[in-house]
């Protein structure tokens, strides 16, 4: 393995399976990669759910929920109400929450009707209360002097935002018997795993370090600039406070995301329908690996643009099974219909 994007699937596979750390599952959780709001985005999301909370999520299908339509279903009543009586105003203009009703309801988890030239809604299933808590990691396995000087101000934010209940480090098991990360700047308030990253079961990641929960029910903090003129630099940094509300909205946000799009999309920003594209099974996790780079490759890499990318001969996309589509359509259909396997069937109620 030579690149923090493999090291990061590893992280994800484990954390899908075996999180929390050093112990016992109380709650299904769900997992994703690369998601976080405008200033801040993070490499690997735990999203603890409440089990009946999870099964009823399911209503609303595989796709997110984005917060237009979040204010509609949470808000929609039980019978049928004119809907700018139903829902309270969300800040923006009408207009916008019409075209959410209209989406919701050809998603079919809104009733809709109309009445005159008035727009009548009706609750299918009440928006269940199915996120426990968010957990954040940075997955850095070769977490140098540098890197962790680097990594710092970004833990320090989070920390500050208290936007994730939990914010945890990652990196790679040096094999030393004290983790050098123990001694690097990183905030006491983050936790530290230790990764084997060759390893497989429970036991291929240690938590070093335990993290400080961080009060998700308060204002946070963000902070907006930092002094940069060195250790001299007496200059105030600015900031703003994050109300409770703006905090519990966007973390639902990013629950919703993770929800739709797990850590098993990777693929649909590469090139799988490469002839050098295919999955590496060898280790903990199956990895994209190019056989004309003898490497773990990034996203940034297998791009159309890269000089060894090869299409799939026509003939391989014009077989039978298991190779129906090609190689490349394949290896997404494998992906989508594992992270399908991860969310819990949908099972409409009336």
């Amino acid at each position: 393995m030579n690149s923090e994007f493999a090291f990061e699937l590893g992280v994800c596979q484990w954390a899908e399976r075996y999180w929390p750390p050093n112990g016992e599952r109380e709650r299904p959780v769900v997992v994703a990669r690369q998601l976080g709001v405008k200033r801040r985005r993070w490499d690997t999301v735990v999203i603890e759910c409440d089990p009946d909370g999870l099964a009823a999520r399911a209503n609303f299908g595989r796709e997110r929920l984005d917060s237009n339509l979040l204010h509609v279903v949470r808000n929609a009543p039980a019978e049928w109400a004119w809907y700018r009586d139903a829902l309270p105003h969300p800040g923006y203009p009408w207009r916008y929450v019409r075209e959410s009703i209209h989406r919701a309801d050809d998603r079919g988890i809104l009733d809709t009707r109309t009445e005159g030239n008035r727009i009548h809604i009706r609750r299918k299933w009440p928006y269940p209360d199915w996120v426990e808590r968010i957990v954040a990691i940075e997955n850095k396995p070769d977490l140098t002097a540098s890197a962790a000087r680097a990594l710092a101000p970004q833990l320090e934010r989070d920390v500050a935002l208290a936007l994730a209940d939990e914010v945890w480090v990652a990196t790679a098991d040096t094999g030393e018997r004290v983790t050098p990360a123990l001694f690097e700047g990183i905030p006491v308030e983050a936790g530290i795993l230790t990764v084997d990253p060759d390893g497989r079961g429970a036991s291929a990641v240690d938590a070093t370090w335990q993290p400080r929960s961080l009060s998700v029910t308060d204002p946070g903090t963000r902070i907006v600039e930092r002094p940069d003129g060195g250790n001299r630099d007496a200059s105030a940094a600015r900031f703003e406070y994050a109300d409770p509300a703006w905090k519990e909205q966007k973390r639902l946000a990013i629950a919703e995301r993770a929800y739709e799009r797990g850590w098993r999309s990777y693929a649909d920003s590469m090139r799988p329908d490469c002839r050098h594209f295919e999955l590496d099974p060898t280790a903990a996790v199956a990895r994209p690996y190019c056989q004309a780079k003898s490497c773990h490759q990034t996203q940034t890499e297998c791009a159309g643009s890269c000089p060894a990318f090869e299409p799939e001969p026509p003939a391989w996309r014009q077989q039978g099974w298991p190779l129906d589509g090609g190689p490349g359509g394949t290896i997404k259909q494998l992906l989508a219909d594992q992270r399908a396997r991860q969310r819990p069937d949908q099972t409409p109620t009336e």
